[in-house]
């Protein structure tokens, strides 16, 4: 189990070890047959579950701790093994469920120690099924607001410091898309709607590793259009924040090659950008 995913108020109670020792004989004799499991103690059937989900199929772990909930409900047991079933519909990729599980959680239990990493799982739910940036961005804003919720419910918790690093890599992945779809219209020429997508990055997402891509997108696109003053702008505002970037150097050869410099000119939403740059307000 990876210790990253469960936390150590989970796992203080994950006693796997002592389940494979109580259970080592007997455990895979728990059946899933109806009615099977009333036999078994909420105990049993939760230690049978942690067995599945560290050396079995997960999916089988998720069906034992939900038999909890439903055989034993109300019980501290079903409390735990709710979370748990989260977790294993997780390890199963069963993102939906795990979702489901974990939203249960904090509906039943928002002030118990584990809401916490109900809150990150529901996360990770939309989190771990971003791919790559040509796909539709729907999980990934999804991620971003179930991400805030960790580190803005729970800024205390384990999870708050993996859910900031989660955060960034997210609101990066939705700069990149931006950035994609305006390299499309750069390469087609359509110079207007390029820009408008690189504005985005610039305007919206100035913290991201996209943006001096961005600015120097900013300076071809707007030379093609024959907007000198933008153009430089764009150049100058590089100069200022990423001068030792690739993108500062290829931009720097584009302006002087023709005749240009990278300085603030003119009066365009560039501009207003460049003024929050020099007084240090824009970062």
């Amino acid at each position: 189990m990876s210790g990253s995913l469960i936390g150590t108020g989970a796992r203080a109670r994950f006693g796997v070890v002592l389940a494979l020792t109580l259970l080592a004989g007997c455990g895979s004799t728990i059946s899933k047959t109806p009615g099977a499991l009333e036999a078994y103690s909420a105990e049993e059937i939760y230690k049978k579950g942690e067995i599945e989900v560290e050396t079995g199929d997960p999916a089988d772990a998720a069906y034992y701790f939900g038999e909890i909930e439903r055989l034993y409900p109300y019980s501290e047991w079903a409390q735990r093994a709710l979370i748990m079933q989260a977790y294993s519909y997780h390890k199963d990729r069963d993102y939906p469920n795990s979702r489901a599980a974990a939203q249960r959680y904090l509906d039943f239990y928002p002030a118990e120690s584990d809401a916490a990493y109900a809150q990150y799982l529901l996360a990770l739910s939309y989190y771990d099924q971003i791919d790559d940036v040509g796909r539709d961005q729907g999980l990934t804003f999804q991620a971003l607001q179930a991400l805030r919720g960790v580190i803005e419910q729970y800024p205390d918790s384990e999870y708050a410091s993996a859910s900031i690093l989660k955060f960034d890599l997210a609101f990066d992945h939705l700069a990149a898309k931006e950035m994609e779809v305006g390299r499309y219209y750069l390469k087609r020429k359509n110079y207007a709607s390029a820009v408008n997508r690189f504005r985005v990055v610039v305007e919206q997402f100035q913290t991201t590793q996209q943006t001096p891509e961005a600015l120097h997108r900013l300076v071809e696109a707007y030379l093609s259009l024959g907007l000198t003053d933008e153009a430089q702008t764009a150049g100058a505002i590089l100069g200022v924040n990423f001068p030792s970037t690739v993108w500062y150097q290829d931009s720097y050869a584009l302006l002087t090659g023709r005749g240009l410099s990278m300085d603030a000119r003119g009066d365009s939403w560039l501009t207003a950008i460049y003024r929050q740059v020099v007084r240090g307000e824009w970062l």
